[in-house]
């Protein structure tokens, strides 16, 4: 794929503010939000030693913070980290639960799912797939966005036109990249974030940290863009840290926060009048937002003060109370709402809370998960580690003797441990790397927890059974195990089972616990009570812990893998060549599984069914709880 140099990056052309992505927005919103509060518990142990209940104590994140923002205005929080900035961002876009108090309204309205799909967020962290390339990343959020008012082609369209006018045309067909992948630059995976959510032309739009890691004139491009859009009748609010000067004066509304406390909520051209006018005039002239920040962390202007600087906070919180509080509540009663005729009238024309069909949902999923994971899956790494195991197993047991048996359920045994334990540590990971992408496009009702699941589920499968289905043509055939299509089919059969219900381990393991390391251990441990109950090491188990054999996946697929092979009635020589025959059903390493099959058989459809229910029932927890 073609990669994109980041020293050209300051030749690419910026946006075109001739769209219709920068026109004027369908519905205005106008954002009220009064004296929002919000509190979390945090559990204390009263002592680590004694045996006494935890304390409960309750932590204030935002007290009491108001403001009101127009179509066509960008609003900037700024503060010092902890100050609560992405807290209320996230509060304000309809995304944080819990203890939430105050007032937020949307034209008058509370957030609802009508709502959601006229907003935007633009998370800081750029969440997308590395592997996918920039018109890949925006066509397939374009088919899964937009409603199924626009066909397919107009999707693709829109998807194409936001590239374009977001100055991304250079770097269309380069992959987004990683931390250990080389794709576009900084600057354009955040366009393309931005243009992520531009897909549905919102009108209401959030972002958080747009210009965090970034250099000063990236950081102006993609504030100018959002300034072109908020033209365009838009609402737009974002969180930033530091911002320069030249960006500092392109925001219409500053919000000034300090441990949650509002400082200061007005215009941005005003905010160094209003300081001066309480008392923190600066020194000498330097950037605004700078100054702004030395306040925020208690730094006063005149150093020769010497005051606290908790005093310094409580003294710029009470200047607020006095002097603007109740100024922007009395302004925020008496600025009228929009109407919302238009955004109703386009609402019951889109009842569904979904804006595409579920079978829509698990198609295009399907295809974006098989386009990102094919690298993954047939990695040189992976392919060579399956190919190094096999042909090493063949080799060991070369043509083994039919008269071996202990040596042939050797070989039975050891691939369907490796095959237990492969797809298991393969599957632990999917659901605890994809965390932070699943919270982001449930959270924006991209699609269907269900669809995701099955579409992650049935996608994968074609690719994950190729791997063992190489192994076992190597491994069959060398070995010199019966050759006939029957044996090796059943054989085979057995083998994929026992990969789908280890990889259905894996995807529980990893849903549950959401910490690849935690979820590594467990499996471990899990792995091996399995391999040592699986009929190999032990046949005579004690009874009162026998039942882990009945639970262990290893044990039923080494009873079938042994019956793909052998009868009760065959016969094989005792002593060698020269020997006696003696029955295969009592040889005493398998003389025990020779019954129960059809419960082995069965065990292995519950446990495949069962792992991936819990697996779906785990991930109803992260993002949105909602099916």
């Amino acid at each position: 794929m073609e990669m994109v140099d980041v020293e050209a990056q300051s030749m690419e052309q910026p946006p075109i503010p001739n769209s219709t992505i920068f026109k004027k927005a369908n519905h205005p919103v106008t954002l009220k939000f009064d004296d929002v509060v919000y509190k979390i518990k945090i559990n204390k142990s009263s002592s680590y030693w004694c045996n006494k209940k935890e304390k409960s104590e309750e932590k204030v994140i935002l007290k009491g913070i108001s403001g009101l923002v127009l179509p066509g205005e960008v609003l900037a929080m700024l503060g010092p980290s902890g100050s609560g900035k992405t807290t209320l961002l996230t509060a304000l876009g309809g995304r944080l639960g819990g203890k939430l108090g105050g007032n937020i309204t949307y034209n008058g309205k509370p957030f609802s799912n009508k709502m959601k799909r006229n907003t935007g967020f633009v998370t800081q962290d750029d969440v997308m797939y590395p592997h996918l390339t920039v018109t890949e990343t925006l066509v397939f959020t374009a088919l899964l966005r937009l409603p199924d008012t626009f066909t397919k082609e107009e999707k693709v369209a829109q998807a194409e036109e936001v590239i374009t006018q977001l100055g991304l045309s250079r770097c269309k067909n380069s992959i987004i990249g990683g931390p250990f992948l080389r794709g576009i630059s900084g600057g354009e995976r955040k366009r393309v974030s931005v243009g992520q959510e531009m897909l549905i032309n919102p009108s209401l739009l959030f972002l958080d940290e747009p210009t965090s890691g970034l250099d000063s004139t990236t950081a102006q491009r993609i504030v100018s863009t959002l300034w072109e859009l908020a033209n365009g009748g838009r609402t737009i609010v974002m969180t930033i840290h530091q911002p320069s000067s030249r960006l500092f004066y392109m925001f219409h509304k500053v919000l000034l926060l300090s441990e949650g406390n509002p400082l200061y909520f007005g215009e941005g051209s005003e905010v160094m009048d209003y300081f001066s006018s309480v008392g923190f005039a600066p020194s000498m002239a330097m950037n605004p937002a700078d100054f702004l920040l030395d306040l925020a962390n208690g730094v006063a202007p005149n150093n020769d003060s010497r005051e606290n600087q908790g005093t310094i906070k409580q003294n710029l919180t009470a200047a607020y109370k006095n002097n603007l509080a109740n100024q922007w509540k009395m302004e925020i009663q008496r600025i009228s709402d929009l109407p919302n005729g238009d955004y109703e009238a386009a609402d019951c024309k889109q009842s569904g809370r979904w804006a595409t069909t579920w079978w829509q949902q698990f198609i295009v999923l399907m295809k974006r998960g098989v386009k990102e994971r094919r690298h993954e899956v047939f990695s040189g790494l992976k392919v060579g580690q399956v190919l190094v195991v096999a042909v090493l197993s063949g080799l060991l047991w070369w043509q083994s003797d039919p008269n071996h048996i202990q040596d042939r359920i050797g070989l039975f045994f050891f691939f369907t441990g490796f095959w237990s334990f492969f797809p298991l540590f393969q599957a632990i990971f999917t659901f605890p790397q994809e965390r932070m992408m699943l919270e982001k496009e449930r959270a924006s009702g991209m699609y269907r927890l269900s669809s995701y699941f099955m579409s992650r589920t049935l996608g994968d499968l074609p690719m994950d059974l190729v791997l063992p289905t190489v192994f076992m043509i190597i491994t069959y055939w060398m070995s010199g195990l019966k050759p006939n299509a029957l044996n090796f089919f059943e054989s085979l059969f057995a083998l994929l089972f026992c990969v789908l219900v280890s990889q259905g381990i894996g995807l529980a393991l990893g849903a549950m616990v959401m910490d690849q390391k935690a979820a590594t251990t467990l499996g471990s441990v899990i792995m091996l009570a399995f391999l040592l109950a699986g009929g190999y090491y032990v046949q005579n188990v004690p009874v009162f812990i026998g039942w882990i054999k009945y639970v262990s996946v290893i044990n039923h697929t080494y009873k079938l893998q042994i019956l793909a092979q052998y009868k009760s009635s065959d016969t094989y020589r005792c002593n060698g060549s020269d020997g006696a025959l003696c029955s295969v059903g009592d040889f005493p390493a398998i003389k025990d599984n020779f019954e129960g099959v059809g419960l082995s058989l069965f065990a292995l459809v519950i446990m495949l069914v069962g792992y991936r229910l819990v697996a779906y029932i785990a991930l109803m927890r992260v993002g949105m709880t909602k099916k």
